[in-house]
């Protein structure tokens, strides 16, 4: 027990310092040199220069407001002649960071609340009054269950309800899209971005751009890229997708806004980078209710006196704008910080070859011994006092 304790003072109250052993031998001067270069392409190349480590970072902040424009003109049996503009297929005028064109669309006409008849299905079909709970519904009926079991068709029997009359028939939708003319819709994206830490604010639409600019631009990727009106065809189109397809049923698009910006440059060089995708599921084939639609209303007073709405299943394409993107500038504290870091990766190179010099040459017993020196201060106190008696012995002798 003693002893262990003794090794454990000795193991607490000794002290290491480095010894430098200049080792002559090609094969690991050579690793070390190749693991230095590596390091230091590491640090200089891709730390300092490719993620710009003499960089502070700030994340924006950001603010989008959009405007379509566009006319088209159906002539259906539910519509007749009519035109469509803006005000009738954006729904609603305004949203947050995003816009709905409506493409496609139900129309159910005249609705007033009565008694009619329930669309055919496994569970409203009947043969009796006894097959209709009267008071009976849930969330996939069109109204309330009378009690009644009525004709719907000559050889079709289904439950009464209480409800908007007649109920929306949305077992077949229109194809082609009613308004695929929304191909050729324009949208205006007015974007605003801010670096705070940085007090550093900028518009997509540049400072060199006119009014007359913005009447005539179009975005183009190769000819106009920094043009903020996009033609609705145009985004589906670079997203790899048929505008006339997800026309029909519908779907989700976004509009991915990057800002990455070198503020150590001049602040015209920090501009916005455009990129489309589909968000949604677009394998229809595989996908429970695809697409994208929602129901809205009008509603009226008919010559009856009657409150009278007619109703819209809408389908159509909800583009999603997200501004992200970072941006750099110039700072002390990092470009020290990366430097030393790289420094001190420099020291991987020195234990790599001591590893390799240690224990896989075959002289690594005699660079061992060369490497490592035990001095014991025990032992060289008794050799001091033994040379300091022989001395004194040494003087004493006649």
């Amino acid at each position: 027990m003693a002893g262990c304790c003794s090794s454990v003072c000795d193991f607490l109250l000794e002290y290491d310092t480095p010894r430098i052993v200049l080792i002559k031998n090609r094969k690991v001067g050579a690793i070390n040199r190749v693991v230095q270069v590596i390091i230091l392409a590491y640090v200089i190349g891709w730390v300092l220069v490719w993620e710009k480590g003499y960089q502070e970072f700030d994340s924006t902040i950001s603010t989008v407001t959009s405007k379509v424009k566009g006319i088209a003109i159906t002539n259906s049996t539910a519509f007749e002649e009519r035109i469509w503009d803006a005000t009738d297929y954006v729904i609603p005028s305004q949203q947050e960071n995003a816009f709905f064109v409506m493409t496609n669309v139900i129309l159910t006409v005249n609705q007033v609340q009565g008694r009619c008849p329930e669309m055919p299905s496994k569970r409203t079909r009947c043969k009796s009054d006894h097959d209709c709970a009267a008071g009976h519904h849930n969330a996939q009926s069109n109204g309330v269950l009378t009690g009644k079991c009525v004709r719907y068709s000559e050889k079709v029997k289904t439950c009464e309800i209480f409800a908007w009359c007649p109920v929306e028939n949305d077992t077949v939708i229109p194809k082609p899209a009613l308004l695929g003319a929304a191909e050729n819709f324009t949208v205006l994206i007015k974007n605003s971005i801010t670096f705070p830490k940085f007090n550093f604010s900028k518009r997509n639409i540049l400072t060199n751009a006119s009014t007359g600019y913005l009447k005539s631009c179009r975005f183009n990727r190769k000819s106009d890229p920094f043009c903020p009106i996009f033609r609705l065809g145009d985004m589906v189109q670079e997203a790899g997708e048929d505008f006339q397809r997800l026309a029909v049923e519908g779907g989700v698009m976004g509009i991915l806004v990057a800002w990455n910006c070198n503020l150590d440059q001049s602040a015209s060089k920090c501009v916005p980078k455009y990129t489309f995708r589909r968000l949604d599921n677009k394998n229809f084939g595989e996908t429970v209710s695809p697409g994208y639609n929602f129901r809205f209303a009008k509603y009226f007073i008919n010559m009856s006196g009657i409150e009278t709405r007619t109703l819209f299943k809408a389908y159509g394409i909800r583009f999603e704008v997200e501004v992200f993107g970072h941006a750099g500038k110039f700072n002390i504290i990092p470009t020290m910080i990366n430097i030393g870091s790289g420094l001190a990766l420099l020291g991987m190179a020195t234990i790599l070859c001591d590893i390799i010099v240690l224990y896989f040459l075959k002289k690594s017993n005699y660079y061992k011994e060369k490497k490592y020196k035990f001095v014991d201060d025990y032992e060289l106190g008794i050799e001091s006092q033994d040379s300091y008696g022989a001395i004194q012995n040494s003087g004493n002798t006649p």
